[in-house]
């Protein structure tokens, strides 16, 4: 494991948590009328994955055991370059379905690291 790769691991399960953290007992509605929530969730979803890129050059063996890596650093990439692009209800798919996999994936990651 490389020196970067438990403190980008950090990084990604910090910003996962924080997600499901402000979006617990949410619906996509109370989402999708909260300026603040989803620009909160946005930032951490850039931040989340912008850690999956570095990790994906520092240390390609285990990035390739994060499912779908590279998606999340495309969906990172369209939060950024793409805003006017952004579908409410697929960012809420992501929070709800894709994320507790990923919090999955990288607590077990860190665990064989430490």
């Amino acid at each position: 494991m490389h020196s970067k790769t438990p403190k980008l691991l950090d990084d990604i399960r910090d910003a996962a948590a924080f997600i499901r953290q402000v979006t617990d007992s949410k619906s996509l509605e109370d989402y999708r009328s909260n300026r603040l929530l989803r620009q909160a969730v946005e930032r951490n979803f850039e931040i989340l994955g912008e850690a999956v890129s570095r990790l994906a050059r520092t240390d390609p063996e285990v990035a390739a055991r994060i499912g779908e890596h590279p998606q999340i650093i495309s969906f990172r990439n369209v939060l950024i370059h793409g805003y006017d692009l952004i579908d409410d209800a697929r960012v809420w798919q992501v929070i709800t379905h894709d994320l507790p996999r990923l919090e999955r994936q990288v607590t077990e990651l860190s665990r064989e690291g430490n």
